[in-house]
């Protein structure tokens, strides 16, 4: 097996080293890594819908679609995230145990008793330390998961925090569970950096032939590529895949007003506002005015930017516009 090496915290490389790895390399590998700050989006899902976009835009929080399939994840440094890579044609998909395990095995090492529970999480005392996903490609899966060692509870739990009245689609959903550090259950006193080095070596142990492996220079180049074309972009990490209706109702002092959105790939493809507030013109030329734009709270300003609402909704600015659509 190799065991590749790599310092990098940038959340879009991680998972342009995944692909490229998935892509180049015909024997089994694995790999420890860390983000910084973010959110990790599962394939199938409607990012707006499982992110507090607010939170994320106020701390800066890269937001990345991963490969795999499963729920949304927060990630800082406090997380330890692994990735095997097997190859093989008797490869069975969503066979967890099988990468789970080196894990486990480790943790009883440090006398924690985790344990695999239900589909994919491995918990201590039923609360959640790790979410695992997997990727099939031909003949090789990819199993990643991540590990709460000293994550701040807070920020994932703000960071997540969406209201789920306000989206409608066939999305797969996150299942919020009880979650946990493993350094509350670590006797003796340990940093992430040492507990990385303590589970690289222990499945290092387990395999009869490892290889220690770094990417060259050139790789890097390939690597940043993969990264700049698919994980960086906002199509693949907001406009990808889904379909969804967003609807909102809110009272302003020249009214009440609702909006129902409909989206699909992350551009508006019908919008319809509703309400008691007075108008000299029809509303449906507002409304023509977002068809076909992102959304996103900066591409309904420039859309908002040479508006003049006061012909639309009496008393009712375009701040209570951007609250009604986006809160």
């Amino acid at each position: 097996m190799l065991f590749i090496e790599h310092q990098n915290t940038n959340p879009y490389m991680n998972h342009a080293i995944e692909e490229y790895v998935m892509q180049t390399f015909n024997e089994d590998c694995f790999i420890l890594w860390r983000n910084r700050p973010c959110v990790l989006i599962g394939k199938n899902q409607n990012t707006l819908s499982e992110i507090n976009i607010d939170y994320i835009k106020k701390h800066n929080l890269s937001v990345v679609r991963r490969m795999s399939g499963g729920g949304t994840i927060f990630n800082d440094l406090g997380t330890l995230n692994f990735t095997f890579i097997s190859v093989g044609e008797n490869n069975a998909f969503a066979d967890f145990s099988n990468f789970t395990y080196p894990i486990i095995r480790a943790l009883k090492k440090l006398s924690v008793n985790a344990e695999l529970s239900g589909r994919n999480d491995l918990v201590i005392d039923g609360k959640k330390i790790s979410g695992n996903a997997q990727y099939k490609h031909g003949n090789k899966i990819l199993h990643h998961g991540s590990i709460l060692f000293s994550v701040n509870m807070k920020n994932l739990n703000d960071a997540l925090y969406v209201n789920p009245i306000k989206f409608s689609d066939k999305a797969v959903k996150s299942v919020r569970s009880r979650v946990t550090n493993i350094y509350d259950y670590i006797k003796s006193d340990m940093t992430i950096i040492e507990f990385k080095e303590f589970l690289m070596k222990s499945v290092i142990s387990e395999d009869e032939n490892p290889k220690i492996y770094t990417f060259s220079k050139e790789e890097w180049k390939k690597i940043k590529e993969i990264c700049y074309h698919k994980y960086e972009t906002w199509e693949w990490n907001y406009g990808h895949l889904k379909k969804f209706n967003y609807s909102n109702e809110k009272k302003f002092p020249g009214g009440i007003v609702q909006v129902n959105i409909y989206v699909k790939k992350g551009v508006i493809g019908n919008i319809k506002f509703f309400g008691d507030f007075f108008s000299s013109c029809e509303i449906g030329e507002l409304e023509n005015k977002f068809l076909g734009i992102k959304y996103e709270k900066e591409e309904i300003l420039k859309a908002l930017e040479n508006v003049d609402m006061e012909r639309y909704m009496h008393s009712i600015n375009k701040k209570d516009i951007m609250e009604v659509m986006f809160k």
